[in-house]
């Protein structure tokens, strides 16, 4: 009950009910509970009944430790990964590449056309591979995020080496590495920099100090094959640097697996103070949230690859017409627009991450993906090429292997004080500007001038 405080009587003490005291329990559980809930690794022992303004609590929960929650209608999930952007717009133009190469046969409107329609795709594989992210957790997350956005790259790899096209092959997977380092992490610190201005962003130097060290391995990989054959040094001339490419290559796909491994396992602990401070910011914000299913992702995933499997067979079939008709260098093409077709998703999501302050994931994504293309995807081409009888080998030509020299010592001296600001990231495009002119004017050595390779 209450009673009043009288003039000159001492004071007294509001008795409570039960009911009421009850509630105030009730109460001062709920809020305990809320102040902890992301500290708490599952709800099951939690009993406690939620209704009214704490149900928005509850599902929030739910969403942050069960992300099946998303269950979308075949109908729904189709409105969400196709017609949700902007960007998708340019769909219709594979199948549109498809009915001129029926009708027409113009390569360099075919090459165009296919170009552009892998574009949006290229997009919303970032896009579902991101969605599949969030059931994985971090680390296993961005090991996604930098395999299937090289997906694109390594499709038409594959499609080239089939064709026999070599040099295609060899060259479209340099211009990715150079497209990451130079202008997806040149843009995304250029970004990142404009839009907090205040201050140089910080990111993990360890991290990236130890994809630089692969890059470097990479380089040493590709330099030995290239300087054997340019000066003519080869013990069995035709062989020996075939041989030294497969066997660098094996040697490169299990220094890629020891990095996975102690990436993910070993050395865990080392990416945990990264990885906790972009988990408290991605809780913190309530626009990043799976709008589809896991199984959903998964299935998205498979139709977006294969429908661009079938597009990069014809972009694949129109380069050397589209070099023709355009009088554009068939390096320029594989160097340079092939991978900014391929790392459109990269490039967008390391900018939009980079401007979001989260300049460790756009590092990830820039450097991540090159150390993969260079340690993982490159030997595995040659394996490939080994198995099906392509001669691949790891000599990409002098010109090429110094140019890639070359970027990995400037990104790595720019990577060495674990900051950024948006000089740095001007500088790096200024340097993929001068490489893109330089293989402008690059003529690619005659294959004919150079002795055939053994198969075996």
């Amino acid at each position: 009950m209450d009673t009043h405080k009288s003039n000159g009587d001492p004071p007294i003490i509001r008795i409570h009910s039960n009911i009421e005291l009850e509630s105030l329990e009730d109460k001062a559980v709920l809020d305990f509970e809320d102040e902890n809930l992301s500290s708490k690794d599952s709800i099951g022992s939690k009993k406690q009944s939620f209704d009214g303004s704490d149900k928005r609590s509850l599902s929030a929960l739910e969403l942050t430790s069960n992300f099946d929650v998303p269950r979308n209608t075949i109908l729904g999930s189709i409105k969400i990964v196709v017609f949700s952007t902007k960007i998708n717009l340019l769909i219709p133009f594979g199948p549109l590449a498809i009915l001129i190469s029926a009708v027409t046969g113009s390569h360099g409107w075919v090459f165009f056309l296919s170009l552009v329609g892998i574009i949006p795709m290229a997009e919303r594989l970032g896009f579902a591979t991101e969605q599949l992210a969030y059931f994985t957790g971090p680390t296993v997350g961005g090991l996604l995020n930098a395999t299937f956005g090289n997906a694109t790259e390594l499709i038409i790899s594959i499609y080239a080496l089939k064709n026999g096209m070599i040099r295609v092959v060899q060259q479209s997977l340099l211009g990715s590495i150079l497209s990451n380092m130079l202008l997806v992490l040149g843009c995304a610190f250029f970004s990142g920099g404009i839009v907090v201005a205040d201050r140089e962003q910080v990111f993990s130097k360890g991290s990236a100090t130890m994809n630089s060290s692969l890059l470097l391995m990479a380089v040493m990989g590709l330099l030995f094959p290239a300087v054997l054959h340019s000066t003519r040094t080869e013990l069995h001339f035709g062989k020996s640097e075939l041989a030294l490419s497969r066997f660098s290559s094996c040697i490169m796909l299990v220094a890629y697996a020891g990095y996975l491994y102690f990436q993910l396992k070993s050395q865990k602990n080392l990416y945990v103070q990264v990885n906790e401070r972009d988990s408290q910011t991605w809780n913190a914000d309530e626009d990043e949230a799976p709008e589809i299913s896991k199984w959903e992702a998964i299935i998205w995933l498979f139709i977006i690859t294969t429908w661009i499997s079938v597009l990069s067979e014809y972009l694949v079939n129109a380069i050397e017409g589209a070099s023709r008709d355009w009088k554009i260098p068939i390096a320029f093409i594989s160097v340079i627009l092939l991978p900014i077709v391929g790392n459109a998703a990269e490039h967008a999501g390391a900018v939009i991450f980079a401007m979001k302050d989260k300049l460790d994931i756009s590092l990830g994504v820039a450097i991540g993906s090159s150390t993969q293309i260079s340690m993982f995807g490159i030997p595995i081409l040659v394996i490939i090429g080994w198995i099906t009888g392509h001669p691949m080998d790891l000599n990409f030509q002098l010109f090429e292997t110094a140019t890639l020299f070359i970027t990995v010592i400037v990104v790595a001296f720019m990577l060495q004080e674990g900051t950024s600001n948006y000089f740095k990231g001007l500088m790096l495009i200024f340097c993929y500007l001068i490489v893109s002119a330089s293989f402008f004017v690059h003529m690619d050595p005659i294959p004919a001038a150079d002795p055939p390779k053994p198969g075996n």
